[in-house]
């Protein structure tokens, strides 16, 4: 249970209404991050738990988060690499999955607000659904161990002419919302 739970609450918030939105091609490592990204973060989770996030640098534009709850670092800190891009007026991130969700890659975006928080948003598998069936994206239904997926075929170009499209700007829905941490 505390796996599914951090999967909802993690950096990339990955699952949504059991379903989730993969893509053939990862974001490449083209780009570096914004440097206010990187550091300690902190949440308040749905269940009332402080959630910790750890960003750093693991290579040339490669990043590294890792999260967990207050308490348990050392036990079940999660570890996700990823890479970043700025398009329009959006950053996105990508990050390789694991074989049981697909091992495709997933994008969420994000924001670094004025008011120093970090805010995640994941795609919405339904709208996305429907742009794939009335032909905007390609892509297929897949089945995965959390529920039915969608596999988007279509290229990063035009994923992110998509994407940054402000009459798309309806499929981020906010999954978290992080505090620059104070210290633990």
């Amino acid at each position: 249970m505390k796996t599914w739970r951090f999967a909802i609450v993690a950096l990339f918030c990955l699952l949504s209404s059991g379903c989730l939105v993969t893509f053939r091609e990862p974001i490449p490592a083209n780009e570096a991050a914004p440097i206010p990204l990187l550091g300690e973060w902190e949440r308040q989770d749905e269940w009332g738990e402080r959630q910790l996030l750890s960003i750093s640098r693991s290579g040339s534009n490669l990043y590294r988060a890792r999260v967990w709850s207050d308490g348990e670092e050392g036990k079940t800190a999660d570890e996700y690499g990823f890479t970043v891009s700025h398009h329009g007026h959006r950053w996105y991130m990508s990050a390789g999955l694991p074989k049981r969700l697909g091992a495709n890659f997933a994008i969420a975006g994000f924001e670094l607000t004025s008011s120093n928080e970090l805010v995640i948003y994941t795609l919405d598998v339904d709208r996305i659904q429907q742009d794939v069936h009335n032909g905007i994206l390609q892509g297929q239904t897949v089945e995965t161990a959390q529920g039915d997926g969608l596999l988007i075929s279509s290229p990063l170009p035009q994923v992110f002419g998509y994407l940054d499209d402000q009459a798309n700007s309806d499929v981020f829905i906010e999954v978290a919302r992080y505090q620059r941490s104070s210290g633990q």
